[in-house]
C-alpha cells in the first residue's frame, strides 16, 4: 500500500509538472515523504536560510510540497531540530522517506531526482564514517597522512566519475558533488596540525611539506551555489581558523593555538574581510568567529576592540546589532557586578527572581529540549559534583519558550526538580545573561556577585573554580 502511495504520488507531481512547464519557463518541482516517528507536525523547507514554507504533516506523518518557479540548487529541510539538504532541479519530483529516530541513517529518496540525492546522503554518510579513520591517522608524520588521505580521496573521485558517467548528470550537479569531495579532504589537511599531537601548532606547521596547502590556490572564496553547502561552509571555518593562527605565529611569540587570544581573533577576521567579498558568505563567517571568540574568552576587556574591527567589516545590521548587544550584556556580567535579575517560575510553579535562589555559592546552568544529550550529560555531571562540593548550590534553568511541561521532562529521566527553573521569559532572561551558548555556566557567590559569567562545567579547570568559588 505504501509503495502504491508512492507511485501515485510521482505520477501526480510528473503530470503536475509537465503541465506547468508549458505554462511557464521557469518550471517547478515537487518536494514531498513521510516521516515515521516525527517529534512534531511540521516539516521546514528552505533555500539559502530564507524559509520556504513550513508544511503540515497529515494524518499519515506524509507531506507534499510544490516549488514553482524551482531555483536549481541546494535546499534544505529540517524536521524536530534535525536538518538535511536536497538537490532540486526543474522537473524533478522527490519523494523522501525517514524515521525520525534514526534521521541521516535512514533518509531514503525515490522519484525523478533521486538517484543524485540518494547519492549525496550515502556521501554525507560516508564522509562522517572516514572522518573518524581520518582523526586517527592524524597522528601519521606529514608525508604518510597526506599519502593516505590522497589513496582515501582517490577512491571517492572515482567512484564520482562512474555516477557522472553513467547516469549523464548535470553540470551543476557535477560541480556540487565536486565540492563535497575537494572541501572535506580540504578541511582534513587544514585540520591536521591541530590534530596532530606530537608537538606545539608551530612546531606542526613547520613540519610540513612545502607543497602540503597547495590546494589552497583552487580555493574559491566566494562561490554563491556552495555557500550554505556543509562541506564548502565548514572548510572555510577551518581554513580561517588555520591561516589566521600562520599569521598570528609571525607576529607573535605564541607557539600554541589560544583562541581565547585577543590578536589572534583580529587577524582571523581581518583575513576574512581580506579575501571573502561576498556579503553572504563574509557575514555569516564573520558572526561565527565573533560568537567562537566569545564563547571562549572571559577577558570582558578585551570585547570592545573586538567589537569595534568586527562593526568595520560586517555589513549585516542584525548580525551587527546581534553582537553588539550580545557584548553590552557580557559586560555588565564582569566578574564583580552583581548577578541581574531575572523572572523563573520554580517546580511549584510560584515566580521568583534569580537573586531569590542565592544564598550561598551558586553555579546556574541551563538545558534545553532541543538539545537533549547536553541535557543528560550536564546534568550526570552535576550529580557527581554535588557529591563532591555540597557547599554549593547546584541550580539549572530551562530556556525554552512556552514549556510547560518541563517538569514531566525531568521527572521522566528521574531527575529531582529541587533546584530547577525555568524562564518565564526566555528571549529577554537570554538576552540579559547573554547566553548565547547553552553550555555557558555562571559562578555566583554569595553576595549574588558574579565570580565567572562564561564557565564550562566539561572544562578540566572547572573544579578549580569551584573550589575558589567556596574559599571567596
Amino acid at each position: 500500500m505504501k509503495h502504491l502511495y508512492i507511485i501515485i504520488l510521482l505520477s501526480i507531481c510528473f503530470t503536475a509538472c509537465k503541465k506547468e512547464q508549458k505554462q511557464d519557463l521557469n518550471s517547478c518541482a515537487f518536494l514531498g515523504g513521510e516521516i515515521i516517528n516525527p517529534s512534531d507536525r511540521y516539516v521546514i523547507i528552505s533555500k539559502e536560510n530564507n524559509v520556504l514554507d513550513t508544511v503540515t504533516l497529515d494524518k499519515k506523518n506524509r507531506f507534499l510540497f510544490k516549488i514553482n518557479p524551482v531555483d536549481p540548487g541546494l535546499y534544505t529541510f529540517s524536521h524536530g531540530g534535525e536538518i538535511q539538504m536536497i538537490f532540486l532541479e526543474p522537473n524533478d519530483s522527490i519523494i523522501f522517506r525517514l524515521n525520525n529516530l534514526d534521521f541521516d541513517e535512514s533518509l531514503v529518496f525515490t522519484g525523478r531526482g533521486a538517484k543524485e540525492n540518494n547519492y549525496l546522503i550515502n556521501l554525507f554518510l560516508k564522509n562522517e564514517e572516514v572522518n573518524h579513520k581520518i582523526l586517527k591517522m592524524s597522528q601519521m608524520a606529514p608525508k604518510k597522512f597526506e599519502h593516505e588521505l590522497d589513496s582515501i580521496k582517490h577512491a571517492f573521485q572515482k567512484h564520482l566519475n562512474k555516477f557522472e558517467s553513467k547516469y549523464n548528470t548535470s553540470p551543476l550537479f557535477n560541480e556540487i558533488a565536486q565540492a563535497n569531495i575537494d572541501y572535506n579532504f580540504y578541511a582534513q589537511k587544514e585540520l591536521y596540525p591541530f590534530t596532530c599531537y606530537r608537538n606545539t601548532e608551530l612546531k606542526n606547521f613547520e613540519a610540513l611539506p612545502e607543497d602540503f596547502y597547495d590546494y589552497r590556490s583552487k580555493i574559491d572564496y566566494n562561490n554563491e551555489k556552495l555557500k550554505n553547502y556543509f562541506p564548502y561552509y565548514n572548510f572555510l571555518k577551518y581554513h580561517f581558523n588555520n591561516i589566521a593562527l600562520q599569521k598570528h605565529f609571525c607576529h607573535s611569540s605564541d607557539s600554541i593555538f589560544n583562541n581565547k587570544s585577543l590578536d589572534y581573533n583580529l587577524d582571523k577576521i581581518q583575513l576574512i574581510d581580506s579575501l571573502v567579498t561576498s556579503d553572504s558568505i563574509k557575514n555569516p563567517l564573520l558572526k561565527f568567529a565573533a560568537f567562537r571568540y566569545i564563547n571562549s574568552s572571559n577577558n570582558v576587556d578585551d570585547y570592545t576592540p573586538f567589537l569595534n574591527s568586527f562593526l568595520k567589516k560586517s555589513t549585516s545590521k542584525k548580525n551587527n546589532k546581534q553582537i553588539k548587544t550580545l557584548i553590552e550584556s557580557l559586560i555588565e556580567l564582569k566578574p564583580g557586578n552583581t548577578l541581574p535579575n531575572t523572572l523563573v517560575t520554580n517546580n511549584q510553579g510560584k515566580e521568583i527572581h534569580t537573586t531569590d535562589f542565592i544564598k550561598g555559592p551558586t553555579a546556574i546552568y541551563f538545558w534545553s529540549f532541543n538539545m537533549e544529550n547536553h541535557f543528560i550529560e550536564s546534568h550526570k555531571k552535576i550529580e557527581e559534583l554535588r557529591k563532591k562540593y555540597p557547599e554549593i548550590d547546584f541550580v539549572a534553568i530551562n530556556i525554552d519558550k512556552n514549556e510547560a511541561n518541563w517538569i514531566n521532562y525531568l521527572k521522566s529521566h528521574h531527575y529531582p526538580t529541587k533546584n530547577e527553573y525555568h524562564f518565564i521569559h526566555p528571549d529577554i532572561s537570554k538576552q540579559i545573561l547573554a547566553l548565547n551558548s547553552i553550555n555557558r555556566v555562571m559562578l555566583i557567590n554569595k553576595n549574588s556577585t558574579i565570580v565567572n559569567s562564561n564557565a564550562n562545567m566539561f572544562s578540566k579547570h572547572f573544579e578549580v573554580e569551584l573550589l575558589g568559588l567556596i574559599n571567596q
